[in-house]
């Protein structure tokens, strides 16, 4: 008997601390550049509305704890993702954008088995790589929505939840 209690202590501290199957693992946040400004047709600067989205998604992503922040190589795309990347002291990291997206959901998952990865791309690549991470539908963009935050979380099993919202 005075063997049993040490044996079931250990046994529920062993269940409390093991991952969960829906406890998230990893999880990748995506959104689009923020609003752009009118300065350079081919590779403009982010709006005041847009800077203003930018440290609002920085601010958001700063409840959590990001381990990557990757953005495309265009002005817009890396000033959304400069402010939270500056609020965790990570670096850029440059991803090209004609990638097809699944190869890049492949590197992304490779690389970052766990923690938050933030990846800043457009309208017309930010779906195709959401649906290529968790393997679902994803609608497409509109042109002027700068505002749909897509996540996609793994659980320890590997399975993909996708949700989405608005920031």
């Amino acid at each position: 008997m005075r063997f049993l209690l040490p044996a079931l202590l250990c046994l529920s501290t062993a269940c409390a601390s093991a991952p969960t199957a829906t406890a998230p693992v990893s999880e990748f946040v995506l959104v689009r550049h923020a609003e752009k400004g009118s300065d350079d047709p081919r590779d403009p600067h982010l709006s005041a509305a847009g800077q203003a989205r930018a440290q609002r998604l920085a601010s958001d992503l700063g409840k959590g704890k990001l381990v990557a922040v990757y953005s495309t190589d265009y002005r817009r795309t890396r000033e959304t993702a400069q402010p939270s990347a500056d609020g965790h002291r990570l670096a850029l990291t440059i991803y090209n954008a004609q990638s097809p997206p699944t190869e890049l959901a492949a590197r992304l998952r490779s690389d970052h088995p766990q923690g938050s990865v933030l990846v800043v791309g457009h309208s017309n690549t930010v779906p195709q790589l959401a649906a290529a991470l968790c393997g679902c539908e994803v609608a497409p963009m509109a042109e002027d929505e700068f505002d749909r935050r897509i996540g996609i979380s793994f659980d320890a099993q590997g399975r993909a939840t996708l949700s989405q919202t608005r920031y």
